[in-house]
């Protein structure tokens, strides 16, 4: 499809601003111009959207750069510059903007359309948040949180004589020579704990000034003020203590007897933790492709087949630059879809060494991007700035849609099997992680003053009410306490966490809904995307044919169905 870069009505065209200075102006005429008419409300709505729609983008992309390559001392801190020097003061003039528009008038019957109803709630929201001391401390908690990341990137292994990725080095946990998956295993365990004191330290800093910041504005905790900055409208901590139970009673059995398989098979009573992930039966690690072109390539291909919009989308942002997907020195762990608001086309990042894991990783991200396509003729940029259990609703159906179309990637049936079984055998896994780092967050604000000790003590206590008994960690002990330090989450994005699991089980129905009729899930699925966030959760989730539900039943009726899949997959 051919972007043109919009036309600009409010901005300078062509500016691509560096400092503060460039762009202040622009805040300083929203906040002096007047609101007299309803005509001068909705021209004024369109040019902040159009002046946020230029920020977040200008943000975006120093901030994808930045994560390319961290080696990069000019790239740090161009987004370093944006964190510390614009971000406090546009904050101060973004809540003058919001007042301004609050106190209009004409704010009270566009409440009434839903669209914007929507929109406006989220501005109110930030109103109620916003507190002229925690300027500086957000400003704070972004330089460190950034730390996080460039420790993590500088993580390497030598292994045999070469130097890896903690990425590529968790291929080898895969070998089928055991003693090649203990040396794996001991040595990313020995690099990661060489940063233990390091990220405790870090840790113990971001939740102290998170702390403040929620007292500051006047919550009793930073749980309860995050809950209200992440826009959880349609549901609750105690939904979420909800989730925990029901992922521990419906989701833990049935790991329980992917694991008792594995041992099994193993020869083994215990599973040691470096014999997780490798094929019991003796089969290597599946290995869909080899290179970045070849991931890509077969991923239009399958989406071409899914639906020809689909692949439209990927080869667009090919054709664009906007993919680098490949692992290399010096760049971020993990992988992002980046929304770019002004020119419409999504970002995609990732670390790609040729696993299973990494072909998910594309369609997920694909997931993202094709909802940033859906949206991206929304009239106000707010409309596209979604909530995490729909824009990862997006990412994980595409995941379990594109599952019948790996045939691009894996020639045998046999092949085929395996990776749509482990791709289910790993989200039943994930939504127990999910869930302990969920509640690990719940424990950690609510007790905020906590040594390093009751810490480690806490995520123990938590991860065995999870665990299935099968894991020895005999030896490695000091390993499994600081097993949270690889949770970026954690460091980075607090609370976004229990998002990935609601969505899940989101993701789990759409794919029920493709087995009865593919060609009407992906058309509701389309259509729940196009709306971007111009209705409420369970609105969107409905339009996709879905329950945003994630209660005791409806989790063991989604588990019923997982298992039940796995069971034709094995022939059973």
């Amino acid at each position: 499809m051919k972007i043109n870069a919009p036309q600009r009505h409010f901005i300078e065209e062509g500016l691509n601003f560096k400092t503060w200075d460039e762009i202040a102006p622009y805040f300083q005429r929203l906040k002096d111009h007047p609101i007299a008419t309803e005509a001068d409300f909705i021209q004024w709505l369109k040019n902040k959207s159009e002046l946020d729609a230029v920020v977040e983008e200008n943000a975006a992309w120093r901030y994808i750069r930045m994560t390319i390559d961290t080696r990069e001392q000019a790239l740090s801190e161009a987004y370093t510059y944006f964190v510390t020097e614009i971000q406090p003061k546009m904050a101060v003039l973004e809540d003058e903007l919001n007042q301004k528009m609050m106190q209009s008038p004409f704010a009270e019957t566009w409440k009434q359309q839903t669209d914007f109803g929507i929109y406006l709630r989220s501005v109110q929201k930030e109103l109620d948040l916003f507190h002229p001391e925690n300027v500086a401390l957000h400003a704070e908690i972004g330089e460190l949180s950034q730390q996080y990341g460039a420790i993590t990137a500088a993580q390497m292994i030598e292994y045999r004589g070469e130097k890896m990725t903690m990425q590529k080095a968790s291929l080898l946990l895969k070998e089928l020579d055991e003693s090649v998956r203990k040396e794996a295993f001991e040595l990313i365990g020995t690099t990661r704990a060489a940063n233990d004191e390091t990220l405790d330290d870090l840790f113990t800093k971001l939740v102290q000034k998170r702390h403040q910041v929620a007292i500051n504005a006047g919550f009793d905790n930073f749980r309860d003020y995050k809950f209200v900055e992440l826009g959880r409208f349609d549901y609750t901590k105690e939904d979420c203590f909800n989730f925990h139970e029901s992922i521990r009673k419906h989701i833990v059995p049935l790991v329980q007897k992917i694991q008792q398989k594995q041992a099994r098979l193993l020869g083994v009573e215990k599973l040691k933790p470096w014999n997780l992930e490798v094929d019991p039966t003796g089969k290597p690690a599946l290995k869909p492709f080899a290179t970045g072109d070849e991931l890509l390539h077969g991923t239009i291909a399958m989406f071409q087949e899914i639906d020809p919009f689909f692949a439209d989308c990927i080869q667009t942002m090919q054709e664009m630059g906007h993919l680098d997907l490949e692992s290399k020195a010096g760049k971020s762990p993990g992988g992002y879809n980046y929304p770019l608001y002004e020119i419409g086309v999504p970002f995609i990042f990732m670390n790609a060494v040729g696993s299973l894991r990494d072909l998910v990783t594309m369609v997920h991200e694909g997931g993202h991007a094709i909802h940033s396509f859906l949206s991206r003729d929304l009239e106000i940029t707010g409309f596209k700035s979604l909530p995490s259990e729909v824009a990862e609703l997006a990412s994980m159906s595409m995941e379990l849609l594109s599952m019948d179309q790996w045939n691009h990637f894996f020639t045998s049936d046999d092949d085929l099997k395996r990776a749509k079984t482990e791709q289910l055998e790993t989200i039943l896994k994930i939504l127990p992680w999910i869930a302990t780092v969920d509640e690990f967050q719940h424990w950690i604000y609510e007790n905020p003053m906590h040594s390093v000790e009751e810490r480690n003590q806490c995520w123990e206590k938590i991860t065995q009410s999870y665990g299935t008994g099968l894991v020895d960690w005999t030896g490695y002990e000091s390993f499994k306490t600081r097993s949270w330090h690889r949770q970026l989450h954690l460091f980075e994005v607090p609370f976004y966490y229990i998002e990935y699991g609601i969505a899940q089980l989101g993701a789990l129905a759409v794919w029920k809904n493709s087995k009865i009729n593919v060609h009407e899930a992906i058309e509701k699925y389309k259509d729940a995307l196009a709306l971007g966030y111009t209705k409420q959760i369970p609105e969107i989730y409905a339009t996709a044919g879905i329950e945003f539900n994630f209660s005791d039943e409806y989790v063991k009726n989604l588990a019923t169905f997982v298992e039940e899949e796995l069971n034709k997959l094995e022939g059973n």
